[in-house]
């Protein structure tokens, strides 16, 4: 069996590497005058890579060593991991009915960067869904950005700084 430095270094590598698939995804999707379902894929695939880089180890091998190593930066650590999916779900509650209206009026589709149609004026809620995508997608990343600072300070200090 490998030892515990070991897999602790490749955890920090793997979380690490899903960084550059969020920048890409947020990058390609902004960078987009007009989003089609097309653009709307390749962005999500890019966005799905970085969350199951960050998700599965987190799943299969933090949370179950959470309470052997139970302390202040473990705690510290938990919290803005928390966070993050929490600020993840407040993002999921706005792109689903984003989502929903786009589709019904197939916003999605090649031909949609011709219509004369504000978004916003798809559905009167649709102001605040993209308030509260955007406040999860920007909650996410700091606390993502925050949580991997820990981290990486905890696991410095615990496998090289005995």
């Amino acid at each position: 069996m490998a030892s515990e430095t070991l897999v602790a270094t490749v955890v920090a590598l793997v979380v690490t590497a899903s960084f550059p698939f969020y920048l890409y995804g947020a990058w390609y999707i902004l960078d987009q005058e007009v989003v089609t379902w097309d653009v709307l894929i390749h962005h999500l695939k890019f966005i799905t890579v970085g969350l199951l880089l960050t998700t599965v180890p987190v799943v299969t091998w933090m949370a179950p060593r959470f309470l052997d190593q139970l302390g202040g930066f473990a705690a510290l650590h938990v919290f803005l991991g928390l966070q993050a999916y929490a600020m993840l779900l407040v993002a999921l509650t706005g792109i689903v009915r984003i989502f929903q209206v786009k589709r019904q009026h197939d916003m999605y589709e090649r031909g949609a960067a011709d219509r004369d149609v504000e978004i916003d004026d798809l559905h009167e809620n649709m102001g605040a869904w993209r308030g509260r995508l955007r406040v999860g997608v920007a909650g996410y990343v700091l606390f993502w950005m925050l949580a991997w600072l820990v981290g990486m300070v905890r696991f410095v200090s615990d496998y090289f700084l005995y």
